[in-house]
């Protein structure tokens, strides 16, 4: 029989807001269907509905024509369905083989795990995947991407008829995605039914059958990818032309002095890294996975340790040991893992807003919770941050809102330096020029901006200057004049 799911007017809403509003649609096994729309738009409610992590206000689903209601993700994969979140579920302090084999690890008639035998088979995954890790690898221990591997390995070997995947690409470099939509292929070839959230145009139209349009919660359109442009899904996704981002764009054209200069920096990850900021600036940072960038900011910021090296700030040598150490030094920091790096996810906007300038707000040891409150809602109408509330827990907003949370909190410090790592991870295409637009806004005010990011156009449209990294070390700089995706790789790929 074939698979296939089936909705039937869904609704979900939360306090002040409708996150679901009468969707109706059939996924049918053999094919992928993308689902396309904002951040907010309601696509990951519809999958955490679908697996049990949400219940919805109103509404039916039906799984191979049995009308179903999962009550938790463990009943819903025991059924069998599996959703690959962005947000990864990894136990950091256990091995590779015992987060993929979680449920049930090898035993023998005694009952006790039978490692060597779970290591085998978790040995024969990694080699279907190509990938370099031990099973007995910590998964703490390993890179962000391959962190996502294990995560969709999890969901692979579980041979689930059902199998969601949302921004699963996010973290993984080109090598690893084409492993990935291979197996998808095989996946389909068994008549899996398979969604794909993704706000990469370019791999909706590889991997896509047919494409489901939501926004604001609200199902717009079902398309044939073959019938589809780029330009025709935006306009019904966004509800306007977004044009051409980038000639769009306000940009600084008063450059400054140099605001901050890294000398000599090393580690373990990084060798002989030397670069001037200067005031008003985007800097981008480019280079292939590996290539040391995020490793060159977190001992900027004070999170990985400097063997050798000196920072400065506005012409001072700078002591940073600790994040502490550089917030104080005038240097903010959007980290790349947003959820588990940036943001404080059980508590409010507001509280994770003025994380920063909370000794601001205090007089003899207590916050003045009305100024707090004040500025919070100065913040999110600023950023344009959409919420009913500045005291909604940040977990519940998109992931293009938690990211205007991370900016609207450094707006508020006293900064220099504001260093971006992937601020458009995972973002939709509309929310991605609005932060385009931010990031000219903040060279405009004076800061210094290191804008990191793997999507090599936005990182040669949105810089003024590129430096490009590979194997910890720099291997080039280009000017805004020799900016070019082709001038980046060549860097990117050149030996020392």
């Amino acid at each position: 029989m074939e698979n296939y799911v089936e909705f039937k007017n869904i609704s979900k809403a939360f306090v002040g807001v409708q996150a679901l509003d009468n969707i109706s649609f059939r996924a049918d096994g053999g094919e992928v269907c993308a689902l396309l729309g904002e951040n907010g738009a309601g696509k990951s409610t519809l999958l955490k509905i679908l697996t049990g992590a949400r219940e919805a206000s109103s509404g039916e689903y039906f799984i191979n024509g049995e009308k179903v209601r999962f009550t938790s993700p463990i009943e819903a994969l025991r059924y069998g369905v599996s959703v690959i979140y962005q947000e990864r579920q990894l136990v950091g302090d256990l091995s590779v083989t015992e987060n993929v084999f979680m449920e049930d690890l090898y035993r023998n008639k005694l009952g006790v795990v039978n490692f060597r035998k779970s290591h085998g088979e978790m040995k024969k995954l990694i080699n279907l995947f190509q990938m370099p890790f031990s099973p007995h690898d910590k998964v703490n221990s390993l890179s962000v991407a391959h962190q996502q591997m294990v995560e969709i390995m999890k969901a692979y070997r579980r041979n689930s008829m059902i199998i969601a995947f949302d921004e699963p690409t996010a973290s993984l470099s080109d090598p690893e995605i084409e492993v990935l939509f291979s197996l998808i292929e095989k996946l389909k070839q068994k008549g899996k039914v398979i969604f794909y959230v993704s706000h990469r145009m370019k791999e909706i139209f590889k991997i896509a059958d047919k494409i489901i349009i939501l926004k604001d919660g609200c199902f717009i359109e079902e398309v044939k990818t073959s019938d589809a442009t780029e330009d025709e899904l935006v306009l019904k996704m966004v509800g306007r032309n977004i044009g051409d981002v980038f000639n769009n764009l306000s940009r600084n054209d008063k450059i400054g002095e140099v605001v901050l200069e890294a000398k000599g920096l090393e580690n373990d990850y990084i060798k002989d890294v030397n670069f001037t900021l200067r005031k008003g600036e985007v800097l981008g940072f480019a280079g292939l996975v590996g290539a040391g960038r995020s490793e060159t900011i977190r001992a900027i910021f004070g999170a990985d340790k400097l063997n050798a090296g000196e920072i400065y700030v506005n012409g001072k040598i700078q002591k940073i040991r600790s994040p502490r150490n550089a917030i104080l030094a005038g240097i903010g920091v959007c980290p790349e893992d947003r959820k588990e790096q940036g943001l404080v996810l059980d508590r409010s906007i507001r509280e994770n807003l003025t994380i920063p300038i909370l000794h601001n707000l205090a007089k003899l040891g207590v916050i003045s919770r009305r100024n707090e409150r004040q500025i919070a809602r100065q913040a999110v109408e600023k950023q344009r941050i959409k919420t009913p509330s500045i005291d909604k827990v940040a977990v519940e907003l998109s992931g293009g809102n938690q990211q205007k949370v991370i900016l609207g909190r450094w707006l508020l410090a006293n900064l220099r330096v504001l260093i971006l790592d992937e601020p458009t991870k995972g973002i939709d295409v509309g929310t991605k020029a609005e932060i385009y637009q931010m990031i000219c806004d903040l060279a405009k005010s004076g800061l210094g901006v290191i804008f990191i990011s793997s999507e090599l156009p936005e990182v040669v449209n949105v810089s003024d200057r590129v430096i490009v990294m590979r194997e910890g070390r720099i291997t080039g700089e280009l000017k805004r004049k020799e900016l070019s995706e082709e001038n980046v790789l060549k860097l990117a790929m050149r030996e020392r």
